[in-house]
């Protein structure tokens, strides 16, 4: 609380004690007390006024100080009301139901939104799950007559299952803990399964792939890591003007196993590194790339830290390298636990 303006609050309080003071010692001289005795009476009524504005200043302020303090320790203030203390001044109560129906007014909101939140999402599942029906259909027709044209139709489709499975990760991605399970993984079947998915596309591009991924093993849940070396391999082939080269290798580096995923794209400008996470950035290249969204590498940081994955990226006019930094550590000692 502001002292200065606590001061500027008290000015028609100090006003009134004024004049009281200014008739109460035009009273005294006209019974004939002296004017000592009313400067001494004077003064004692300053000191006495002075020292009760000062106190009643500091117990205030401790007062709202700790209020202040109650809030921050809140995640949500505007449920400060149910733990505050209710006022026993009849003004500071008129403050407190206000209060009380804000919060009220809050809670009936974002419970509308979180179900027409969770309403959209159910619907987005369902449509997803609907979709992938005739996907499924049409890339079962394609697969048995074989051509130009069917092959080219099985590479589109991979991009339209592509998009579903984004919708679908993207409703899932602000509560991944209710959808993963974690258990050891073989990485190489998860980078072998992840090009499959992109089989139609990787050989139209003629892309060459070289994986260099030893048997090793780590604690992660696959099919979220499967989805994020997806929307990488995505970028790296959309991203890349002459035929792609897609390399995955692994490094270790303290308790960290380190899977990488290098292409011969074009690049990230460096101005644009510290924003790719960032929802619906795109950069120089989606100036380039007009069907670019800011949404793949939003989703893999996202799903990422949901997961415990480090997600690093460097890059050059020659090419792109994104790592997926797995803890060796710290999941074995909680399923040992």
């Amino acid at each position: 609380m502001n002292g200065k303006k606590y001061l500027e609050n008290q000015i028609p309080v100090f006003c009134i004690h004024l004049l009281g003071m200014c008739l109460l010692s035009l009273f005294l001289l006209a019974v004939g007390n002296t004017i000592h005795s009313v400067l001494f009476i004077f003064f004692l009524w300053i000191l006495l006024f002075g020292c009760s504005v000062f106190y009643f200043y500091r117990k205030r302020k401790k007062e709202l100080n700790s209020l202040i303090e109650l809030a921050e320790q809140l995640e949500e203030c505007y449920l400060l009301p149910e733990i505050m203390k209710v006022p026993s001044r009849a003004e500071e109560e008129v403050f407190y139901q206000l209060m009380k129906k804000c919060e009220r007014s809050m809670l009936e909101k974002i419970g509308n939104i979180q179900r027409e939140r969770k309403e959209y999402k159910e619907y987005i599942e369902q449509w997803v799950h609907e979709v992938k029906t005739p996907i499924t259909a049409i890339k079962l027709l394609c697969e048995n007559q074989k051509n130009s044209f069917s092959r080219e139709l099985l590479t589109e489709l991979e991009q339209i299952n592509h998009f579903t499975e984004q919708a679908l990760y993207y409703a899932r991605s602000e509560q991944v803990e209710k959808d993963y399970r974690i258990c050891e993984v073989d990485l190489e079947e998860i980078v072998h399964a992840a090009i499959s998915d992109y089989k139609y596309l990787l050989r139209q591009k003629h892309a060459e792939i070289t994986v260099d991924v030893m048997k090793i093993h780590v604690y992660t849940d696959e099919k979220w890591v499967r989805f994020i070396l997806n929307q990488i391999i995505g970028n790296a082939v959309k991203y890349c003007i002459e035929e792609p080269k897609l390399q995955f290798f692994i490094s270790k580096r303290d308790n960290l196993v380190i899977l990488s995923v290098q292409d011969n794209g074009i690049g990230i400008a460096k101005g644009d590194l510290p924003r790719i996470f960032d929802k619906g950035f795109t950069g120089e290249n989606g100036r380039i790339m007009h069907s670019s969204t800011g949404i793949g590498l939003y989703l893999c940081k996202r799903l990422c830290d949901k997961i415990g994955i480090g997600l690093q990226v460097n890059s050059t006019e020659k090419g792109t390298t994104i790592m997926l930094c797995f803890s060796v550590n710290d999941y074995i000692k909680e399923i040992q636990i």
